[in-house]
């Protein structure tokens, strides 16, 4: 299934905050071409051509399949309830797929997409993109060398702030339908960190609360999850988007038969705590600085490495990140969110 090493050609589909970040990185990219932009906003023609001149605009997917360009990769950045839709579509045509985090706001709707790309010999890139952070990586290290021994208690916080900055009237973010809710817009990334790093859950417990956004959203802005670990350990994941004016913090805490750990920092992006027996903190790469979103700012920015993968699997054959792991996301999500 590897490409040719000529540029691998993306066509990028929705093109708001990240989307848009998106298409300056495969602009900027040795290996990338950047053949068409995607967005249902007419009025963003001009100020895309100025910024990527030469790269066709199209206002609606169909439109752009209509076109018959020809593209390898289809990057989706649209609301959360067109990720799954717009995915199938892509495979259906003959193009592998990024979509971006949420895969879907169903478990049936992310199992489609798997089954499409299956039936239709293409691959489907979740973007997870706190697994190329530094911190993570180095955690999910020394968990599966079982340097912590036997988990006990991991403790997730992520308390950011969205406000009428974020929440606009008229909008797609905070509807329950388009976004579908906190945990798949603001922290499926944090959720799939937990999976990816330290397995399933169980046995799980909520309260969810919308101490701010009740004029804003159609969803909670806060809540308190419990859970098990199937392979051993308890678990909370305290979040919040009610914080005022500024994100707090975004931390994971370890506690373990052979020690403890904590990554902290607004966005995960550095480890504030470890101290494990037999075991001294090796000097760790820089973290990506945090997305900017003009008043609001996001995770760390590793989209760059998202791509990388996406033209290094293509040319050379391998797996895509493992949308299994991302359909895994959605359905831990929606069992949360059916304590609702």
């Amino acid at each position: 299934m590897a490409a040719s090493v000529s540029a691998v050609r993306f066509a990028v589909c929705g093109v708001g905050h990240i989307g848009r970040r998106h298409a300056a990185l495969i602009a900027r990219h040795a290996g990338a071409r950047l053949v068409a932009l995607i967005d249902t906003r007419p009025e963003l023609r001009e100020e895309l051509a100025l910024e990527f001149p030469a790269v066709p605009f199209f206002s609606s997917l169909e439109n752009y399949f209509a076109a018959g360009l020809g593209a390898d990769v289809l990057t989706i950045a649209t609301p959360n309830d067109q990720h799954a839709p717009q995915a199938i579509a892509g495979l259906r045509r003959g193009l592998h797929v990024v979509v971006e985090k949420p895969l879907a706001l169903r478990t049936q709707d992310a199992e489609a997409i798997l089954t499409t790309a299956t039936q239709a010999s293409r691959l489907v890139f979740g973007v997870m993109q706190n697994r190329y952070s530094p911190p993570a990586a180095w955690l999910k290290q020394v968990v599966a060398e079982g340097r912590l021994g036997d988990i006990y208690l991991v403790q997730i916080n992520c308390f950011w702030n969205r406000d009428e900055r974020y929440y606009r009237p008229g909008g797609w973010r905070g509807t329950l339908t388009q976004d579908g809710g906190t945990l798949f817009t603001q922290f499926s990334h944090f959720i799939d960190l937990l999976y990816w790093v330290f397995g399933d859950v169980t046995n799980l417990t909520a309260r969810f609360r919308d101490f701010a956004h009740q004029h804003l959203t159609e969803f909670e802005d806060s809540g308190l999850v419990t859970f098990d670990l199937v392979r051993g350990g308890s678990g909370t994941l305290q979040y919040s988007t009610a914080v005022w004016d500024q994100n707090l913090e975004s931390s994971l805490t370890v506690v373990a038969e052979h020690g403890s750990l904590r990554l902290g920092g607004q966005y995960m992006d550095k480890v504030d705590y470890c101290h494990l027996r037999g075991y001294e903190l090796p000097p760790l790469p820089p973290t990506n600085p945090a997305n900017q979103y003009g008043p609001y700012q996001g995770s760390a920015a590793n989209h760059v490495q998202v791509i990388d993968h996406v033209i290094e699997t293509l040319r050379q054959g391998g797996t895509a990140t493992n949308v299994e792991e991302g359909v895994k996301v959605v359905e831990i999500i929606e069992r949360m969110y059916k304590l609702r």
